[in-house]
């Protein structure tokens, strides 16, 4: 990569190395030394935006989430089900056991085919690893439903059907930012297709959606959303970001996605 590179080139590379011709629902994702992250803007000189010196290591991965998923060109559809897959690993995408049980065998399903006695023995879903942690009767579920249920699924109908059931959770396309609230309880932010979402333990709290967000904006490590409801109801949401930085990053990431669902 010459000095002067921009972060287009860069991108602009990789998506010709995975034929990838709908770029839009990717980027480029860095940390910089204090374990902040960032986006690699496209048009200033990667190196400058680096912090760190080289080499240094980024990330390609999903920036909007696609609102159906189904709907989209097969080669973009696989790299979306890689994402989610990697979402449900590092625990953004939080489910209920039903749920993560037909997730993973979906994956399965995807990945090794039709269940065959002779080639999976007992515990066979145990060597994969779907979920940040998990118990052995979720393991048992997983593959009784591999077993009974997926039999003759191709395994990109296997990836269509956990993308469909991925869009319908309240924590699908999460990219979780760490703040606290006013009263100083710890929560995540993050931005969806549908809206902006709040979160707390393993709940959402709050779910706005775009067009009721009116602006955002921050200042130091205060983040505001301004939010206009129906009968003229108008609330602004305060956060605070653990650094000036995170909160800025937060910031942009909201404008961002603003632009790109609405």
């Amino acid at each position: 990569l010459q000095r002067d590179a921009k972060g287009q080139y860069l991108f602009d590379l990789l998506c010709h190395h995975l034929n990838l011709l709908e770029k839009d629902y990717f980027g480029i994702r860095f940390v910089d030394p204090d374990k902040q992250r960032h986006w690699l803007e496209f048009t200033k000189s990667v190196v400058k935006q680096m912090r760190a010196q080289p080499p240094f290591t980024m990330c390609f991965r999903v920036k909007f989430y696609p609102t159906d998923p189904a709907a989209l060109k097969e080669e973009i559809t696989y790299l979306v089900f890689l994402q989610i897959k990697r979402d449900l690993y590092h625990g953004r995408l939080l489910c209920k056991t039903s749920d993560a049980a037909l997730l993973a065998a979906y994956i399965l399903q995807a990945e090794i085919g039709d269940y065959d006695p002779g080639k999976h023995p007992e515990g066979y879903s145990s060597k994969f690893q779907f979920f940040p942690k998990h118990s052995e009767k979720l393991e048992r579920k997983i593959a009784e439903i591999h077993k009974s249920e997926l039999s003759g699924q191709m395994p990109a109908t296997s990836e269509l059907n956990f993308l469909r059931k991925a869009q319908t959770l309240e924590t699908y396309g999460v990219d979780p930012h760490p703040c606290k609230d006013v009263s100083g309880n710890a929560a995540f932010l993050a931005f969806t297709p549908f809206g902006f979402v709040v979160l707390q333990g393993n709940k959402r709290v709050h779910f706005i959606k775009w067009n009721e967000v009116t602006k955002m904006k921050f200042e130091g490590k205060t983040f505001y959303l301004y939010v206009s409801q129906k009968e003229e109801k108008k609330i602004v949401l305060t956060y605070f970001a653990p650094t000036p930085e995170a909160c800025k990053h937060l910031w942009k990431c909201g404008i961002e996605n603003q632009a790109f669902y609405k």
